[in-house]
């Protein structure tokens, strides 16, 4: 973990008016009167790949606001197995249980360079409280994680192995695309692939392989992250 800022404590009030995704996160339709009610620490905080943010069991003390980045939500199995439930991008809630539970749920993992704001639980309570504007935000993003991770599930867990990483290729396609930058996705690690869509690691390199060997995508990097995709239609109907 690496803390943005040396103190890493600010009272929300200026960061929070300032900040980038604003209109995407949890204080969006918050006023002036709003933010004096802040009155504990906000952390600014940053992740690299590979770090976990919050810990699958532990007490839930605060949730998080994704401003860049994206993080896996990983589920330990009773068999030791981990199953990666969903992922997160900028403008998503971490740790959103944090209101309704008394531990966290899931493991959130950094997949690439991640900033988040932590908001302590008490934070968003009193808030939750005396401001209805954020109640009503907190509601439609708790009903957009259910509905996300229902999503994420139906698409990417049904079918056969080609269906499935076609699928997530889709999805992460969706995710960036931007005109012309449509064309281009970014993928995790075949190990983080392969536990997204419940395949074994050699299933996902030999797809994503038969992928590329038939023109359906092509790597624009030696990292494996990064590719083209050639032919769309394919991807939809496989």
């Amino acid at each position: 973990m690496i803390p943005i800022k040396p103190e890493s404590a600010w009272r929300g009030t200026v960061d929070c008016r300032k900040c980038g995704i604003r209109d995407m996160v949890l204080f969006a339709d918050l006023t002036d009167e709003d933010f004096n009610l802040i009155h504990a620490p906000i952390d600014d905080l940053a992740f690299v790949p590979g770090d976990t943010l919050l810990h699958m069991g532990h007490a839930a003390s605060s949730l998080m606001t994704l401003k860049v980045g994206m993080v896996k939500l990983v589920r330990n199995l009773p068999d030791g197995r981990q199953r990666i439930v969903r992922v997160l991008r900028a403008g998503d809630v971490i740790g959103l249980e944090a209101l309704f539970a008394p531990v966290y749920e899931a493991e959130a993992v950094a997949l690439t360079p991640v900033s988040v704001c932590r908001l302590p639980v008490e934070v968003i309570q009193r808030l939750n409280r005396e401001t209805p504007r954020l109640h009503e935000r907190l509601m439609g993003k708790w009903h957009q994680s259910l509905k996300e991770a229902d999503d994420w599930l139906a698409d990417l867990n049904f079918g056969n192995a080609r269906q499935r990483l076609a699928g997530l290729i889709l999805k992460m396609r969706a995710s960036d695309a931007d005109g012309a930058a449509a064309a281009q996705v970014t993928l995790f690690s075949r190990e983080d692939m392969g536990a997204m869509l419940d395949l074994k690691l050699e299933t996902v390199s030999r797809t994503l392989n038969a992928f590329i060997r038939e023109g359906v995508l092509e790597p624009t990097d030696k990292s494996g992250r990064h590719y083209r995709i050639v032919d769309l239609d394919s991807l939809r109907a496989a």
